[in-house]
Formats: structure tokens, C-alpha cells, sequence
């Protein structure tokens, strides 16, 4: 069995998606690995350090694609180059399926296997493949750096001879992973954290990390069976739009988290409520790139509304690539290794196995 993987575009995306600890477990399964030259050069991994383990290392891309069983990469590659694939080879990465349904179902029409790995249910036996938290995770820690680094003020309490330096306020918006992360750091560096979910569930987990959870008064539990949030009524909407108003006020940083799978990002924090916060004040929008959690988000830019920075970009973790690299590689190995039939060295499609039918595009 092929396994192979190009090199990304890297004006979007410096991630790979096989690194050279995760080139040597696919080797030891007996898979044949087959990489684009200078495929992690950007991150200090020389094609030697490949080689010496028995990766092949070619500069043609279409021999790459067109010879591999399976392919592995961060999203969907450009229509040249996916116009090389052909029948019953498996294509694996971060498809985005609801924005790239033309392209995807062109795919599928060849009887190529399309797997998109943030279609993974939220069981056990699938957390060692669940690359939505293992990125996440990344991005809540580095979207409350970022923010603290554009906060013109100490983060901390500081008590000195000259007087107090009051701790900075943080907000999060949104306590899935991302957001408990985001909750973590900043409280680790000092800050006095609040949080809001519509889900329930989290105020136990906000809590347990020493944050302030915010609870709308008579609040619905927006929790979907699959563990993700849904959009709430127009009643409830209202409620934390008030709360919300309110807390800003008070508030140095914003963290928003709030993703809707498959939908356009809520805009929870409306123009007025802007307005009422203090100058100097940072939004950092992790959801920018689905459209943003405020009324002024722009993809890669920082925009000042009245004395209010918010920033949002199309791909935070190409500022962590190697620690997220190295994560997303071993998530797609995992899944590889439950499709891999071992007894009898090939790839076994098992719709039976729900980890298999739930992330297959078909």
C-alpha cells in the first residue's frame, strides 16, 4: 500500500500531514511512503531525515498522485491536481465539505473515497482521531496569547510600592475546546476569566478551570446529541444579548469560540455592545474564517472600532505549525490504522464501523 502526501500551498497552510515520527509507524505497518520534495523544509525537516527512514522522496507530483492508494493532506487540493485522481484511491484531510459540495461530489462521482475527518462522531474509540480538538486546543491557547500581546496593559494583578495594577477581564465566548483552552491559558497568566455556552454542560468544566461561568436566566440546554451547539430561540437570544451588553462593559479581552458545524458563525457580539466597551479593549474572533462571532470581524485584518481592536485570521495555526503538524499527523494516522485491514495488508471500507460511515463523503 501507498500512502503519499504533497506539499500544501503555503500562503494558506504551512501544516503537513505526515512528519517523520509518523513516516516511521506507517512504514512498520508496511505502507510504501511517498512524499513531494522539500515537503517540510518551511518547518526544519530536511528531505535526508525522510530518506534515512525509508520515505521516497519524488519530484513529480502527478507520479505522486497518480500512483499512491492513499492520499493525506490538511484540505482539498486545487483542480488540477485533483483532476489526477482516479478510481478507488482514498483521499483523507479537512474537506469543509459544506463549502466545497461541487468539488467533493466530482470526486465521489470518479469512485474516489472521500474521508473528511471533522465529520468524526464524538465516540471513545474515535478521540485519538479527533482532529477538531486537537486543533482547537492550539488555536484557544494561541488566539488568548495573540490577544495578550496586542493588550496594552499588564495581564496580572501587580501589587507595588507605586500602587495596583488590577488584573486584566477576560471573556470567552463559546466553551467547546478552543474555549476551555483559551479559558486555561488566560487564567494561568494571571486574568480574571468569564465564560458563556449555550450548553449547559460546560458550566461544570468552565468552573473546574477557575472561570466565572455566565448563565442566561431560564436558559435552554442548545446541545446537539452529538455534543456540538445548535442556535437557540429568539427569546433566549435576546436574554444573552443582555447579559452580554452588560458584562462587555467590564471586559479587557474577548475570546470568541462560537461555531455552528456546517452553518455561517452567530453573530453574538453586536455592533452597540462594541460601542459600550473600553478603549484599548482587544476581540480576538476565532471564528472568523466562518463568517466571525462580531458585527466587524474581517479575515486577517485588525480592525479598530472606536478605540476597540478585533482580530480574526483565515488560519491561526499556521503561527503554531510544528505543534500542530505533529498533532494532526498522528489523528490521521490513527484513522488510517482503523481502515487498514493488518492480517491481510489492505485498506477494509467498513461501513459497519461508525467511525468509517459517519466521515465518508458519499
Amino acid at each position: 500500500m501507498k500512502i503519499a502526501s504533497i506539499s500544501e500551498n503555503q500562503k494558506f497552510e504551512k501544516r503537513i500531514t505526515i512528519t517523520p515520527e509518523i513516516a516511521k509507524k506507517y512504514l512498520s505497518l508496511n505502507f510504501e511512503v511517498i512524499l513531494s520534495e522539500n515537503y517540510g523544509s518551511h518547518l526544519g525537516i530536511k528531505d535526508e531525515e525522510y530518506k534515512e527512514l525509508g520515505v521516497s522522496i519524488l519530484k513529480d507530483e502527478k507520479e505522486i498522485l497518480t500512483n499512491a492508494d492513499i492520499i493525506a493532506q490538511l484540505g482539498l487540493l486545487d483542480d488540477d491536481k485533483c483532476s489526477l485522481l482516479k478510481e478507488n484511491q482514498i483521499f483523507i484531510g479537512i474537506l469543509n465539505p459544506y463549502d466545497n459540495e461541487n468539488k467533493i461530489n466530482n470526486l465521489v462521482k470518479k469512485n474516489i473515497n472521500i474521508f473528511s475527518l471533522e465529520l468524526l462522531p464524538r465516540i471513545t474509540r474515535a478521540q485519538s482521531m479527533d482532529i477538531l480538538s486537537s486543533q482547537a486546543n492550539l488555536a484557544g491557547y494561541k488566539a488568548v496569547v495573540e490577544s495578550f500581546a496586542n493588550f496594552e496593559k499588564a495581564i496580572p494583578m501587580m501589587m507595588t510600592a507605586a500602587g495596583t495594577i488590577p488584573a486584566a477581564k477576560v471573556l470567552v465566548v463559546g466553551a467547546g475546546v478552543a474555549g476551555l483552552q483559551a479559558i486555561a491559558t488566560a487564567k494561568r497568566m494571571g486574568a480574571i476569566v468569564f465564560a458563556t455556552d449555550v450548553r449547559m454542560a460546560s458550566k461544570e468544566q468552565v468552573e473546574s478551570l477557575g472561570g466565572k461561568f455566565l448563565t442566561v436566566e431560564g436558559a435552554e440546554n442548545l446541545e446537539t446529541d452529538g455534543g456540538y451547539a445548535k442556535e437557540g430561540s429568539d427569546d433566549f437570544k435576546k436574554k444573552q444579548e443582555e447579559l452580554l451588553s452588560e458584562t462587555l462593559k467590564k471586559i479587557d479581552i474577548v475570546i470568541c469560540t462560537a461555531l455552528i458545524p456546517g452553518k455561517k458563525a452567530p453573530v453574538i457580539i453586536k455592533e452597540d455592545m462594541i460601542n459600550n466597551m473600553k478603549s484599548g479593549s482587544i476581540i480576538y474572533d476565532l471564528a472568523a474564517i466562518q463568517g466571525g462571532n462580531t458585527a466587524h470581524t474581517k479575515i486577517d485584518e485588525v480592525v479598530n472600532k472606536n478605540g476597540v481592536k478585533i482580530m480574526g485570521e483565515s488560519n491561526i495555526l499556521n503561527k503554531l505549525p510544528t505543534s500542530a503538524s505533529n498533532l494532526y499527523a498522528k489523528n490521521v494516522f490513527n484513522f488510517v490504522s482503523n481502515l487498514y485491514d493488518k492480517e491481510n495488508k489492505k485498506i477494509n471500507i467498513n461501513l459497519d464501523d461508525e467511525i468509517i460511515e459517519k466521515t465518508l463523503i458519499k
